[in-house]
């Protein structure tokens, strides 16, 4: 800070559900953080019941926030991907061609990749959404989201990507996109979801990783082929959303096995 800079012209946003703080009143941890805390003070767990009201709350607001959405579906990616990197401009064709074909966007509403879905999205003159999540290294939402919603429990944020898509695209990404793309394949391979379509973005950064699940997990037989037929993968924005668009109108067609029409 400069001699002639304020201590507020360089404070960060903190959000906390719907509340923001700034410089002392950034709290250490993250609500998630105190509910997973096994090792916390005991006086803290007679507090457990009464988060359930709190959790309540944010399914409540969610949906009442996303019921009229219409068709929609969630982009993930990272939240490091920069704007010079041809992800970011990856990502904003799946936006424009998202809206085109008729769907919201939906991302976690951060930087990076997700930025650029919205970005996309918005430009295009369609629904840009972003389910914001309370961390500590997050800046907020990002500007190309014409709707927020913020949750302090990833479950809650989790639910809401998957009731109110009709399909998954993958862009590139680290931990958080990861578990967004595993957490989608289990809930359609036990079938708690519908089936619907799960692409993936970046053929050189996702061949990879699958494959080692077609080498090691189905070779071990720890998943099954009809499991990896749920994961399409492509460099093709139009193929993605044709998948998507065909998926959606019940049409199997073309459309790899084990895609279907997501419940209502």
């Amino acid at each position: 800070m400069t001699d002639t800079q304020k201590p507020w012209d360089q404070a960060q946003d903190y959000f906390k559900g719907p509340v923001v703080m700034r410089r002392s009143k950034v709290p250490e941890e993250t609500t998630d953080q105190r509910l997973l805390d096994s090792r916390g003070p005991a006086d803290w767990v007679h507090t457990d019941p009464w988060r359930v009201m709190r959790i309540q709350s944010e399914f409540v607001e969610g949906f009442g926030a996303l019921a009229e959405l219409g068709p929609a579906v969630s982009v993930f990616g990272s939240a490091r991907t920069s704007v010079d990197d041809p992800t970011y401009a990856l990502g904003e064709n799946v936006g424009a061609a998202l809206v085109k074909a008729g769907y919201a966007v939906i991302t976690g509403g951060g930087p990076g990749a997700m930025e650029a879905a919205n970005k996309g999205a918005c430009e295009a003159n369609g629904t840009s959404v972003g389910l914001g999540i309370e961390l500590p290294f997050e800046t907020g939402l990002n500007p190309f989201v014409d709707l927020g919603v913020n949750f302090r429990y990833f479950f809650a944020r989790k639910t809401m990507f998957v009731k109110y898509s009709q399909g998954f695209i993958v862009l590139p990404g680290g931990f958080g996109t990861l578990d967004e793309l595993f957490e989608a394949i289990t809930l359609v391979q036990t079938q708690k979801v519908t089936s619907f379509p799960i692409i993936l973005m970046g053929v050189a950064y996702w061949q990879g990783l699958l494959d080692w699940l077609q080498a090691a997990a189905l070779g071990a037989g720890t998943i099954s082929a009809k499991d990896l037929s749920l994961i399409t993968l492509t460099d093709d924005v139009e193929e993605a959303v044709a998948a998507i668009v065909a998926s959606d109108r019940g049409l199997q067609g073309d459309v790899p096995e084990g895609t279907g029409t997501h419940p209502e």
